[in-house]
């Protein structure tokens, strides 16, 4: 297959019988994965909480957002994001400006310190990856990255990185 829209669009035009052990090699590499995710939480949970830096991950990623956008992205009640929101503001990592669009409407931004916190987990991700990573010979990582990016695209996820395990599987 020459690249990953070609094997989705194969994919998708039939259903392929799995091999158990295909499904297996994924699980095992999703545990790796999950570990060092884990890990990297850990790091910061004397800081914030799992919900807490959530937002944080999706302000760095999206932008400034409101309190509305915050509550859908955590699945919780506006009332639950304020007090998260609050929370964050309160140790320094967020803070409320005005909205130049809407001025009843109040825009959350990460700080300086909110930034760093956001950096430190992300690096500490990359490096573990690319830790293991490196124990691979460069073919095989050419090759896992091309089934790694078929993966994702199977899946039907949008960009979402914070940490989210929510799929849009094809139907």
């Amino acid at each position: 297959m020459a690249n990953s829209e070609d094997a989705i669009q194969a994919a998708g035009a039939r259903k392929v019988p799995l091999d158990g052990s295909e499904v297996d090699a994924v699980v095992r590499a999703a545990n790796v994965l999950l570990r060092v995710a884990a890990r990297s939480v850990a790091e910061v949970e004397d800081v914030v909480t799992t919900p807490q830096l959530r937002v944080l991950v999706l302000i760095a990623n999206r932008g400034p957002q409101n309190l509305g956008a915050v509550a859908v992205e955590l699945g919780v009640h506006p009332s639950n994001a304020t007090r998260t929101c609050d929370r964050l503001v309160q140790a320094g990592l967020i803070e409320r400006g005005e909205d130049p669009q809407d001025r009843r409407l109040s825009k959350l931004v990460l700080t300086a310190k909110g930034t760093r916190l956001v950096e430190q987990v992300m690096s500490h991700r990359r490096e573990a990856i690319a830790a293991v990573l490196e124990h691979l010979p460069a073919q095989t990582r050419k090759s896992l990255t091309e089934a790694m990016n078929a993966f994702a695209e199977a899946s039907g996820e949008t960009e979402t990185e914070d940490g989210r395990f929510a799929l849009a599987l094809h139907r």
